[in-house]
């Protein structure tokens, strides 16, 4: 399992720009993909009345089979999609309910693949991918942001945090 990444796709449209984005990254890189829209799970809940959604199903199979994990996800009012930011927000549950699982996260790495209609955006966008990554012990490799008006765009970047097949 050395070095193996997983990207994690957040989007509202399942076959949207993210997601075409995403296949063709595959395509190129030793990576595999889990899209959040084939799970159903809730917004984080302090009372944890929603254990048995597919969150903790999903993340206990990402932590024990991948080293390195990818978010990709559509900016949204200048930040990571609704889907992207429930599934972060549940991460609560790994420091609060389930703190074993939690802790395998410690030594992961993490990046962030975004895409909005410009060629750049501001870095404090990655700011809540850097900082709960700190806070969960893993490591951030890194980021890169596509403009998806660009199809080309996704065939020439070079993923620094990936493996080339």
């Amino acid at each position: 399992m050395k070095n193996k990444a997983v990207i994690i796709v957040g989007s509202s449209r399942k076959k949207g720009n993210t997601t075409r984005i995403v296949d063709a990254i595959e395509e190129q890189y030793d990576v595999e993909v889990v899209n959040l829209s084939d799970y159903e799970f809730s917004y984080y809940d302090y009372e944890a009345q929603n254990r048995n959604d597919d969150f903790f199903s999903l993340i206990k199979r990402v932590i024990e089979h991948y080293d390195v994990l990818v978010f990709a996800t559509p900016v949204y009012w200048y930040t990571m999609s609704g889907v992207m930011k429930v599934f972060f927000d549940r991460f609560s549950d790994l420091i609060r309910i389930e703190k074993e699982t939690g802790r395998k996260l410690r030594g992961k790495g993490m990046a962030v693949l975004s895409n909005s209609h410009d060629s750049e955006i501001e870095d404090t966008f990655y700011l809540p991918f850097k900082k709960s990554a700190d806070y969960l012990g893993m490591q951030y490799l890194g980021n890169v942001h596509y403009n998806a008006d660009i199809k080309e765009e996704t065939i020439n970047k070079k993923i620094s945090f990936l493996q080339k097949r």
